[in-house]
């Protein structure tokens, strides 16, 4: 670690000096942009002056480019998040979420003629969120039967009997925030469970 440390840094220098020259900038100039002094430039340039972040932040803005771009920093791992639908009666579902524990996020597909045609309401513990995206959805609980339109959400505890289906000749998509121990979507959760759980088997 300590010898990858000492590369990097030896780096630094020559990409300094690379990058005055690409934009045609003198020491003199470049000590009038940051504020250090001509000499502190020149041995940072040659390597006889060990870079610190005072020295590389002000370099960095003046350059033009960022401290990763500066030290040769190695390139962070794909930020794209490879998301795996669940099949699950009928619904297609979406983990939003990766991590153990918590309040749970899916975005939820019922595709139009889908066999949930007759609710079939069920019961378990919870508390869950949900936001529809596109379509309609109809949304049974307990003695309610709503329809809910793109833009409305609604919030509920999961031990209300409750249904979801698709309403008219085209699929719903929806969001979804699930905790499984009660916890509002809008707080903390208040424990870490030490597996990701399952969808509910109600749904």
């Amino acid at each position: 670690m300590d010898d990858d440390l000492d590369q990097a840094l030896t780096a630094v220098g020559p990409r300094l000096r690379a990058l005055r020259r690409q934009r045609e900038t003198t020491l003199t100039d470049l000590s009038a942009t940051t504020g250090i002094s001509v000499s502190t430039l020149s041995r940072l340039e040659s390597g006889a002056r060990r870079p610190t972040l005072e020295l590389l932040l002000p370099l960095a803005r003046a350059h033009g480019v960022t401290l990763d771009e500066l030290v040769g920093a190695p390139p962070t791992g794909d930020p794209r998040v490879h998301l795996r639908p669940i099949t699950h009666h009928g619904m297609t579902m979406v983990p939003l979420t990766r991590r153990a524990g918590g309040i749970q996020a899916y975005k939820i597909v019922i595709p139009a003629g889908s066999p949930r045609r007759e609710p079939d309401p069920q019961s378990h513990e919870g508390y869950e969120w949900l936001y529809v995206l596109n379509g309609r959805l109809r949304f049974v609980l307990g003695e309610q039967d709503l329809v809910l339109s793109p833009g409305e959400a609604a919030e509920f505890d999961t031990r209300v009997p409750h249904w979801f289906g698709a309403t008219g000749d085209e699929p719903v998509e929806f969001l979804s925030l699930f905790g499984r121990q009660g916890e509002r979507a809008h707080l903390r959760a208040r424990s870490r469970p030490k597996s990701l759980p399952e969808p509910p088997d109600q749904w």
